[in-house]
C-alpha cells in the first residue's frame, strides 16, 4: 500500500505531505484522521492522539531500558530521548531505599 501511495502522490520532502508544496502533514489532521479512524474501529474513548506519543515512556515505566526506547524512536542522542521521559509519581512512590529494605519496614527507635 506504501509503494502504491508513493507512486501516486510522489511526495517530495515527507511522506505525508500537507496541502501546501513540501510542507509537511499538521499535526491537527493527522490528530482528525487518527480520531476518526479509531471511531470507526470502535476502539475506546480513553485512546488519545497523544496515546501515540506516550507509548514509548509507558515502556519505559514498564521497566524497558532507555536505549531500546532511543533506537525505536531513531533517536541519535539520549539526550533527545530522556528530554521526553517524565517521572511518574506512581513509579517514584515504589523506590525503596537501601536501608528501608534492610530493616524491612521496621522504624528505627
Amino acid at each position: 500500500m506504501l509503494r502504491d501511495y508513493v507512486r501516486e502522490y510522489k511526495p517530495k520532502s515527507y511522506l505525508f505531505e500537507g496541502q501546501f508544496d513540501n510542507g509537511h502533514y499538521s499535526s491537527r489532521s493527522a490528530q482528525t484522521v487518527f480520531n476518526s479512524t479509531f471511531k470507526k474501529m470502535g476502539l475506546p474513548p480513553t485512546i488519545s492522539f497523544h496515546s501515540l506519543t506516550a507509548t514509548p515512556f509507558t515502556c519505559f515505566e514498564q521497566g524497558t531500558d532507555i536505549k531500546y526506547i532511543q533506537e525505536l524512536l531513531g533517536h541519535n542522542d539520549i539526550k533527545t530521548t530522556l528530554r521526553y521521559t517524565h517521572v511518574s509519581k506512581k513509579e517514584l512512590g515504589k523506590i525503596q531505599s537501601p536501608i528501608d529494605k534492610i530493616l524491612g519496614g521496621k522504624k528505627l527507635s
